[in-house]
């Protein structure tokens, strides 16, 4: 099955830097994060309160939100606990001859 028809562009692997994170839009706004050479998507939005995720800070596979400062793991979309206590959806992130790609099927939760 060609899965291209459901897969958004995101950026040249070599225009993201580690640490830079791409907003992008599917059926919600996905943030797309570079982290030690690897590539993550999740909803860019917290579970608590609808703070923009891609504003907020990353260490290793964490993202804080920048509202209230829930944290959340970059693979797993799992809040790290309170005052946040649901997941974010993740989505696969596909990268392709130097470009990187994002599912619209969603993952987790």
């Amino acid at each position: 099955m060609d899965t291209r028809h459901t897969e958004v562009y995101v950026a040249r692997v070599d225009d993201m830097a580690d640490g830079d994170v791409t907003v992008v839009e599917l059926d919600v706004r996905v943030a797309v994060f570079r982290v030690n050479g690897e590539f993550f998507a999740i909803d860019d939005r917290c579970t608590h309160q609808e703070a923009r995720l891609s504003d907020g800070f990353v260490e290793d596979c964490t993202v804080e939100c920048p509202l209230h400062a829930s944290y959340f793991d970059l693979r797993t979309g799992d809040p790290s606990g309170p005052p946040a206590v649901r997941s974010v959806r993740t989505h696969p992130v596909i990268v392709r001859d130097g470009s990187v790609f994002v599912s619209a099927a969603g993952g987790a939760p």
